[in-house]
């Protein structure tokens, strides 16, 4: 008899059995930080930003993201209705003095040129921290994730 060559089904179930429990041990532990919460928030975020930005630039006048902390919402100036971020998230906004609103809300305005006021909105959940960066001279949006260290990871 030739030897067959490949896998019996007995040996693929054992497989499937162990990534599984694999996932079902994983899955948890990563979903307890908020690490997708966080990311998510974080990323709908800068594409409120890079849309003002966009949207000052073609109409040729200032637009803003206007950020309630408290509330944990977000508003377009050339929207007007209020985008929910998740409950569970802690709230930041670093802007420049003329931006701020009250103490829980203010905005990041962007002008004609592509400048904007610049600032940073900071989002933690557990030890996730991602912090979403505008330059106040180009407008340019970054996403910005640290370790648990403070050390800067990635740029997105």
């Amino acid at each position: 008899m030739k030897p067959r060559r490949g896998f019996t089904l007995i040996e693929l179930l054992a497989v499937l059995v162990l990534l599984t429990a694999v996932t079902a041990l994983v899955a948890p532990a990563f979903l307890k930080t908020g690490g997708v919460e966080v990311q998510a928030a974080a990323r709908t975020l800068a594409a409120g930003l890079r849309r003002a930005r966009s949207q000052a630039i073609q109409r040729n006048t200032i637009e803003a993201l206007s950020l309630d902390v408290e509330r944990r919402e977000f508003a377009l100036s050339f929207e007007g209705r209020p985008r929910k971020l998740p409950s569970n998230i802690e709230l930041s906004l670093f802007t420049a003095r003329s931006a701020v609103e009250s103490e829980t809300r203010g905005a990041i305005r962007f002008f004609p040129d592509g400048g904007s006021t610049g600032g940073r909105i900071t989002l933690k959940r557990g030890p996730r921290r991602i912090h979403v960066d505008v330059d106040w001279l180009g407008g340019r949006v970054r996403v910005l994730e640290e370790a648990g260290d403070g050390e800067r990871l990635a740029n997105r």
